[in-house]
This record gives C-alpha cells, sequence and structure tokens, in this order.
C-alpha cells in the first residue's frame, strides 16, 4: 500500500521527522504539521487517507484533531500516539473513532501491522460505501445489511468486481444471500437498466437444464410443442444469475463451457448458433474443487466460471450483524403487519446471538418474522421466539457458556476464536483450507490467529 497520503501531527519535531521520515521510505506520500491546528487546516485543504497524531499537543490536541477528522470524512483512520499511554485514554480515543492508540517510543512492527490494518479498513469501507451510492434506491440490496468484517471483506470484492464484465463465483451454504449479492452485482454495473434473469439448476430436472439455459425449437423432444426462448437470450445484454452451479449435467457442462468461450448459444433441436451478451454470475454450496477431483465438474469449465470468487460467510461467522440484522427484519415485519414493535428484548437478543442458524439470514429473517406475528407486546421478549432458540441447538465449539461475561463484542470475539479453533481442526491445520471453511481470507485468518494468540 504505497502512495496513500498520511498526515502526521506532532509539536516535537524530531518527533515528526523521524516518524515522517520512515514512512517516506515506505513510499507514502506524507505530509506534517506542529500542531493540531495546523494538522486541522491540512484536513480541510487536501486529501488525506490516514492521521497519526499525537495526543497531547498545544493549540488543539489529538482528540480535537479526531473529531474535525471525523466530521471531515469519516473514513479517515487515525491513530493517536502519546508518551503517556492510560487505559482511560486509550477508551476514549478508541470511543471517539480512533482505530488505534500507539504509546512512544513507536514499535516500528506495530507501526506497520496497523497502517496496513487501517488502510485496508479504510479502502474497504471506501469502496462498500460507493457501492451503496451506485445502489441507493434499489430494493434488493436493503437486505445486504454488513458491519462484521468477514461479510464486509465479501462487499469488498463485490464492489470491486461490479463495474466489470467478469464471471463472478459466489459461494456459501444455503440462505447466506448470494442471489442478493448477485443482483446487486447487476446493480452496480453498467448493465443495470438490462434484464437480471436468475435460474435454479436444483429446481429443475436434470434433463430440462439444457432446455432451460439455451432453449428449445418445436419438436427438438417429446412435449416440445412450440419454440422456447432459453435464459441466455432472456438475459441477453444484461446478466444471467446461475444458482446451483454443480447441478448442471455433464454434458450441459460442455454446452455451457463454449457459450462463455464464444459467446454463442444454439437451441436444442437447432443447428443455427446466435450471438449472446451475457455477464454470467454463478453460485453454489457445494465444493467445485472437490467436485472437479471426483471428474463430477469440469475443470476447464470451473477456471472459466472462478474468475471473481466472491465467499459469503455463514451467520455463524459474522455474529455482530446478527443485532444489526434483527433489527431490520423487526422494523420490517412490524411496519407490514402494522405492529408498534419498538425493540428486541436483552434476553431474546442473546437467544439469538447464541443461536447457530443452520438456515443462515433466511432462518434468522423467518425467526423475526414468525416473532413480530406471535408477539403480544412492543418489545420482542424470549417468549416470542420459537422452540429451537429457546432449546438453543447450538454448535458446541461456537456456543458461550452461561457465565461468559463482558460486552457483546467480547462474547463475538470468544464466539470466533472457537469457530477458528474448530475450523483448524476439522483441517488438519491447513490456513487454507480453514480460511475457506470460515468464508474469509487467508490472510485475514493469519490476522485472527495473531490477534488470538492462536497457533
Amino acid at each position: 500500500m504505497a502512495g496513500e497520503a498520511i498526515l502526521v501531527i506532532d509539536d516535537e519535531a524530531t518527533q515528526r521527522e523521524a516518524l515522517a521520515g520512515y514512512l517516506k521510505k515506505r513510499g507514502f506520500a506524507v505530509l506534517e504539521a506542529d500542531n493540531g491546528r495546523a494538522g486541522m487546516e491540512i484536513l480541510s485543504a487536501q486529501r488525506v487517507d490516514m492521521v497519526i497524531t499525537d495526543l497531547r499537543m498545544p493549540e488543539a490536541d489529538g482528540m480535537e484533531v479526531l473529531a474535525a477528522a471525523r466530521r471531515t470524512n469519516p473514513d479517515i483512520e487515525v491513530v493517536l500516539t502519546t508518551a503517556y499511554a492510560s487505559v482511560g485514554g486509550a477508551v476514549d480515543a478508541m470511543r471517539e473513532g480512533a482505530c488505534h492508540y500507539l504509546e512512544k517510543p513507536i514499535d516500528l512492527d506495530e507501526l506497520d501491522a496497523v497502517i496496513e490494518r487501517a488502510l485496508e479498513s479504510h479502502y474497504r469501507v471506501s469502496e462498500n460505501t460507493l457501492l451503496r451510492e451506485r445502489l441507493a434506491g434499489q430494493a434488493q440490496f436493503g437486505g445486504i445489511i454488513a458491519s462484521d468484517p468477514a461479510m464486509e471483506e465479501a462487499l469488498n470484492m463485490v464492489a470491486r468486481a461490479a463495474p466489470s464484465r467478469a464471471t463472478v463465483l459466489v459461494r456459501g451454504e444455503s440462505g447466506t444471500g448470494k442471489e442478493l449479492v448477485a443482483r446487486a452485482v447487476h446493480q452496480a454495473s453498467p448493465r443495470a437498466d438490462q434484464p437480471f434473469v436468475a435460474v435454479n439448476c436444483a429446481a429443475l430436472n436434470a434433463n430440462l437444464i439444457e432446455s432451460e439455459l439455451f432453449g428449445h425449437e418445436k419438436g427438438a423432444f417429446s412435449g416440445a410443442s412450440e419454440r422456447r426462448i432459453g435464459r441466455f437470450e432472456q438475459a441477453d445484454g444484461g446478466t444471467l444469475f446461475i444458482d446451483e452451479l454443480a447441478e448442471i449435467p455433464g454434458e450441459v457442462q460442455v454446452k455451457l463451457l463454449r457459450v462463455l468461450q464464444e459467446r454463442r448459444i444454439e437451441r436444442v433441436g437447432s443447428g443455427q448458433s446466435r450471438d449472446v451478451d451475457v455477464r454470467l454470475i454463478a453460485a453454489t454450496h457445494q465444493d467445485l474443487e472437490l467436485r472437479v477431483r471426483e471428474g463430477s465438474f469440469r475443470e476447464d469449465l470451473f477456471y472459466r466460471l472462478n474468475v471473481v470468487s466472491v465467499a459469503l460467510p455463514a451467520l455463524r461467522q459474522r455474529r455482530l450483524d446478527i443485532p444489526v440484522l434483527a433489527d431490520h427484519f423487526l422494523a420490517q415485519y412490524a411496519q407490514e403487519n402494522g405492529k408498534l414493535m419498538r425493540e428486541i428484548s436483552k434476553e431474546a437478543m442473546d437467544l439469538l446471538m447464541r443461536y447457530d442458524y443452520p438456515g443462515n439470514v433466511r432462518e434468522l429473517q423467518n425467526i423475526l418474522e414468525r416473532a413480530v406475528v406471535m408477539a403480544r407486546g412492543e418489545v420482542m421478549t424470549r417468549s416470542d421466539l420459537p422452540p429451537e432458540l429457546l432449546q438453543m441447538r447450538a454448535a458446541e465449539p461456537t456456543a458461550p457458556s452461561d457465565s461468559m461475561g463482558g460486552s457483546l463484542r467480547d462474547q463475538v470475539e470468544e464466539l470466533e476464536k472457537n469457530a477458528i479453533v474448530d475450523a483448524l481442526d476439522k483441517t488438519g491445520g491447513v490456513q487454507s483450507r480453514a480460511a475457506v471453511t470460515l468464508g474469509i481470507t487467508e490472510r485475514n485468518l493469519r490476522y485472527k490467529l495473531k490477534k488470538y494468540g492462536l497457533k
């Protein structure tokens, strides 16, 4: 990450110049200010990606700089440094939006790690904000709610892939929102005003998939009483979303590969081919690499489809999103059912946070709809939730004990730590496979291993 603009603010010239010199050697564009007021003037006049500021300074201190940075651009990452570190100061800084708090003398290895994480977060937020702006007013995107880093990382991939015409492969368990993401890619692409056509191969008879995708001529087979236009032709100029891709039979995989290579289709029973301009998005909950090794899925087709691969984490792997999603569905179904429901009780939210959601977001959505319908008061309580939550059939490795204390974030981090340990155990300690299981990148997994002190 070289070339980003970092503003260094410190009234001690020696400290400021040493830090600025180190950052310049790393390839960053460095701006300097010798007091908080001067730093705030730079923030208002120039583009800055990150701020590293001393806490105690004349004219304006680091907390004032932090507040000014947040007003100028909420996405700017701010790191506070001080020779007078205290727990109270660190808590105040983090509460006000600082991304980190470093004690002087600054450890350069720690500084490098902080800068890398901060800038990754900065661009992830910026790209997802851009995606949301592109999709402003689109109802489909209203369901993509994410504050958990695992889901934000997936949306970051979506934001970068959307403007292109590259084929996208969306992976994830049932109910994680694969079609929702596919629609988001379409709506953020130059094809947004063209058709979005979806087909679920798991819902079709294997013998009909070829006709469904490519169409057929009258009399092409028994029962073909008239010509039928296939999904590729229906999506011409737009986007075709093929869900449950792994269900496509081998002989149809050959035709699909040819379409991706030549951008031409041939209806069943026709000797003529037709040009099509279709952006393909495919999805599956199955392990395609395993299917390739078993010989049931073509390797050449896999590589054609796997241009941009987006892994959607299961809801149990993004538990920080559960309260936000639950509040969203509460408001939605309260309005639809004409109920004045204001909130979810702490006891009910605790149960929602602990449950493992084998059906993922779709199951959470169904749980909230049922609870809204059954609730008698304005607050959703434990008794409004379905039996499966009350009996708590949560997976043992990720379920917290009744005695687990601390804040919501502490409890979620404990759940995340246990999930990582469980994934590593199941994959024999192979980090690449564990990362796929968890729905995160290997780099993100390494960061979390370091964060939690795991080996």
